[in-house]
């Protein structure tokens, strides 16, 4: 009869561990387009641009100051962003979405051939 107390006791020390853990959320202001940077090991998030009508404007907002980054000789490649409380992630493949900074992402936009940007099952993005 011991052992079944122990085992609660385990199982309430795993989960207590694991709701200290804070999730990171992404803002949910209307319409304000978020780079996500990591400063002294805490994350930070700034300004890239209001009035973006959608998310795929907030993509290309962000893409435009990678390119800026780029040519100014930065070397950052990969870019965390953030749209009405979702998080956009730019890599060479392409531009991914997801509800959570750790959860599942899904693609938004892939890279042409040319090193653009278009919506999946554009035709240019596939030729």
């Amino acid at each position: 009869m011991t052992r079944i107390p122990g085992l609660i006791l385990l199982l309430l020390a795993a989960t207590s561990l694991c709701a200290c853990k804070k999730e990171i959320e992404a803002p949910l202001d209307r319409g304000v387009c978020w780079q996500m940077v990591t400063r002294n090991g805490r994350i930070a998030f700034n300004k890239v641009s209001d009035h973006e009508p959608q998310i795929e404007s907030c993509a290309a907002s962000l893409e435009g100051m990678r390119l800026r980054f780029l040519a100014l000789g930065g070397s950052h490649e990969a870019i965390d962003g953030a749209y009405q409380g979702q998080f956009l992630f730019l890599r060479r493949e392409g531009v991914f979405l997801a509800q959570k900074y750790d959860g599942g992402r899904y693609p938004l936009l892939v890279r042409t051939p040319d090193g653009g940007l278009a919506k999946l099952g554009a035709g240019s993005a596939t030729q």
